[in-house]
């Protein structure tokens, strides 16, 4: 990918014309639905998170903070990549993605996952939270085969092991097979790294050099390899029974190699343009994860600031950034960050800073922590869902599709 995501060109109205004013553009492309309802379930699951944990419990069949987990990840983030996907395979293959009816099936798919897990419908809840990756796949699979983009079929693999893993997070909820739910949950947060690492990767110093000239954010093939080989790594270790001592040395080799990989894209030259720091700063919480895995016991509460660092920090972040970014680039609007998007950044790398340092530093005030930390991640994401509902519902403001 060498270009800024960009949409097709088709007829459309005429800026200024009265269809371009009050023509509904939700369904004309996948950013658009879903990153307005991953921004507002966002705030809704956090608070309820929050109101579990507070001792008032809202779902029937997934508990504690394995509702939690299950949201974020299959809620949040996989609504997030459905959208950066559907919108960027257009621009990588030319080739056209779901519109219209289609992606509203496609997202009517995503809410009934997240309406279902309230319910006792375990098998049902498993199948169609299941099925979701398994449709998007087939959304990007068809353009990506068409225009044979090779280099992006994986993909595909990884949003079919995903629903494999859902299956597996469920199957063992429910006591059907023998695996940890939690076990299943950390091979998943393993994918969603290595899809932050691909992806990272590939846009971040592209748009930092573009966005700020005379940076020249480096990439180095040997970085590469081992950036994502060494994720690759973590995930074999996580399926296979492996020493604690060898997957700490593997987490603590991958820091040093997205560590490198972050210093040759320069942040520090990127602390005066909003829209490119955000992504550096969700960065450097991949590699503070990395180094908090290195050093923690995953079974004791230790672990538990880690995979915070991966999820608020680098998962956050790098989501909340790169939404900001392209529904901005695909509604035409200038690719700069005002108030009131420093303002969302500033929240959510708080939120990321609480939750991580908050009760690992004081730890009697770690359920404090929980509360203030999921409080800052509601505002800044329901500051997104209000600045941005009128941006994605309606038509670019060049007048172009989009």
């Amino acid at each position: 990918m060498n270009k800024e995501l960009s949409p097709l060109p088709h007829p459309a109205a005429a800026p200024g014309t009265l269809d371009a004013q009050v023509d509904c553009a939700l369904w004309q492309l996948g950013f658009r639905p879903f990153y307005l309802l991953a921004a507002f379930f966002s705030v809704l699951s956090i608070l309820l998170w929050v109101a579990q944990f507070t001792g008032h419990p809202f779902f029937r069949y997934l508990q504690a903070s394995l509702a939690h987990a299950h949201e974020m990840l299959f809620g949040y983030m996989t609504a997030v990549i459905a959208g950066f996907l559907l919108t960027a395979v257009r621009a990588w293959t030319n080739q056209s993605t779901a519109t219209g009816w289609p992606l509203m099936a496609l997202a009517g798919l995503w809410v009934a996952g997240r309406l279902l897990v309230f319910t006792p419908l375990t098998m049902t809840a498993t199948v169609v939270n299941a099925t979701f990756p398994v449709a998007l796949a087939v959304a990007i699979g068809i353009p990506l085969w068409r225009a044979r983009s090779v280099r992006n079929y994986f993909f595909v693999g990884l949003l079919v092991l995903m629903s494999a893993l859902i299956v597996l997070v469920h199957l063992g909820l429910q006591g059907r097979i023998e695996v940890s739910p939690h076990r299943a949950l950390q091979l998943v947060l393993d994918v969603m790294l290595f899809i932050m690492a691909v992806m990272g990767g590939r846009v971040i110093p592209m748009f930092t050099n573009n966005g700020i000239p005379g940076v020249y954010a480096l990439r180095h093939a040997l970085v590469e390899k081992m950036a994502l080989g060494s994720v690759i790594g973590l995930f074999a270790m996580d399926v296979l029974p492996t020493p604690q001592v060898l997957s700490a040395a593997m987490a603590l080799l991958a820091a040093l190699a997205h560590g490198t990989r972050l210093y040759l894209w320069k942040p520090w030259r990127t602390l005066k343009t909003p829209l490119i720091w955000i992504l550096h700063a969700a960065y450097v919480w991949i590699v503070i994860y990395l180094v908090l895995r290195g050093f923690s016991n995953p079974d004791r509460l230790s672990g538990h600031f880690a995979i915070h660092a991966l999820t608020v920090g680098a998962m956050g972040g790098l989501t909340l950034g790169m939404m900001t970014r392209t529904a901005k680039g695909h509604t035409g609007r200038p690719l700069v960050a005002d108030h009131y998007e420093r303002a969302m950044f500033i929240l959510v790398q708080g939120a990321a800073v609480v939750r991580v340092f908050g009760g690992m530093l004081f730890p009697g005030l770690f359920a404090a922590s929980i509360v203030l930390s999921g409080s800052l991640w509601a505002l800044a994401f329901g500051l997104y869902t209000v600045r941005y509902w009128p941006i994605l519902m309606y038509p670019r403001v060049d007048g172009k599709p989009g």
